[in-house]
């Protein structure tokens, strides 16, 4: 029986407990429905606020304009802040990803087969030019070579003694001729095995720094294979990719700006080529910006960040691009101006015609003269006509 009541009242705790997760996860629930329903209700009411402050605000407009003494006792003016359109030079850059490259960075390639006998750098060392990277074995071609020493020697005399007999008049001009041939014959096969022999000493092709070795001593290396990489840190170059867009934009000679952001370095130079050829692949085509002398130490496929400028204007009015709204007729800015009859500021609607954007600055292309006070702060809280007093910050 005490078996039996124990198991009865552990049954009964667990299903009290149950039914307690049950009412705490319904009313969690409820709680969360509830929060998003008022926050939904909020944002409804905050955008039905706006809509009713424009209608107010026009509809005193109207009546203030037709009745003096309404416009004296119901005037609220808005509180904004304002910004001085700038007025001077515009710039828009593209700014595309680069790398560092050197036209100095090669591959050296084994010209011959043969095993690799030894290799007498390793990476990071310095090298100067026609210093011997690594050779090759060379044991047939040296057997090869006096063989044909030997029979160069034997043709040689021949050739000496045909042609003092001919010079007498004595034998044919055939056997003259043979025997010069058999001789020029050698001279050459000589000349080839030597340079084959020759080329079994891979050697530095200019100064540089060894980057990376790809050969151990006794490695069989054919014809092709890669030997070492040799770089010339001299002479280096940043490599852009440009979009077919921009064809035109700007000619060899022209100043870009570099950033390295991994050494957080700008410096500028000049483009020293353009492409003329569009990639089908990207569409793209490639300019080339020499760099000059640095104070800090860069290495070829560095990042790097190329900005040019493809569009500049001088006295140009330039607005914050935040700033700019739009309605039925187009777009436009609000600017304060003095309401002489009632001695106050108002925001004035102002549409503008529209330029390039760069860095959330805009180009003015017509509509202001560049001496105008843009509300800022505020801007989306008035109407043309509206009363605005100008104040430090709006809470």
């Amino acid at each position: 029986m005490n078996t039996t009541n124990q198991n009865y009242k552990k049954m009964k705790v667990k299903s009290i407990i149950s039914a307690l997760l049950v009412v705490i996860t319904i009313a969690c629930s409820q709680q969360k429905d509830e929060l998003e329903a008022k926050k939904e209700e909020l944002n409804t009411l905050k955008s039905q606020q706006h809509d009713l402050k424009v209608k107010i605000a026009s509809l005193e407009d109207e009546i203030s304009s037709i009745d003096p003494e309404f416009a004296k006792i119901n005037r609220k003016e808005s509180l904004v802040t304002t910004v001085p359109v700038k007025y001077g030079k515009f710039e828009h850059m593209i700014e595309v990803s680069g790398s560092v490259r050197s036209k100095k960075n090669v591959v050296l390639s084994a010209e011959n087969t043969g095993n690799i006998t030894n290799v007498v750098v390793v990476e990071g060392d310095m090298v100067k030019r026609g210093q011997l990277i690594a050779s090759q074995n060379t044991e047939v071609l040296q057997k090869q070579l006096a063989q044909l020493e030997t029979q160069y020697d034997l043709a040689n005399e021949m050739y000496k003694k045909r042609s003092n007999l001919w010079e007498k008049e004595i034998g044919t001009e055939v056997q003259y001729l043979e025997a010069k041939n058999d001789k020029e014959s050698l001279e050459q096969q000589i000349a080839n095995v030597k340079a084959q022999i020759a080329k079994s000493s891979i050697r530095a092709p200019f100064d540089g720094s060894i980057e990376q070795v790809y050969v151990n001593n006794g490695e069989m290396a054919m014809s092709g294979n890669p030997i070492a990489q040799i770089v010339n840190h001299s002479g280096l170059f940043v490599s852009a990719d440009i979009s077919e867009s921009f064809v035109g934009s700007f000619d060899k000679g022209d100043t870009a700006i570099i950033d390295f952001p991994s050494l957080n370095e700008t410096i500028k130079a000049k483009i020293t080529a353009v492409g003329q050829v569009i990639d089908p692949q990207n569409r793209t085509f490639k300019v080339e910006i020499r760099l000059p002398d640095l104070d800090f130490k860069i290495k070829p496929n560095l990042l790097a960040v190329v900005k040019i400028t493809d569009y500049e204007k001088q006295n140009a009015s330039i607005v914050p691009s935040n700033l700019i709204q739009q309605d039925m007729t187009g777009e436009y800015v609000f600017v304060t101006e003095e309401n002489g009859e009632q001695d106050q500021l108002i925001a004035k609607k102002i549409h503008i015609e529209r330029g390039k954007t760069y860095k959330n600055e805009t180009l003015v292309l017509s509509g202001l003269t560049g001496k105008e006070s843009l509300i800022n702060e505020g801007f989306k809280e008035v109407i043309d006509g509206s009363p605005v007093k100008v104040v430090e910050n709006v809470l």
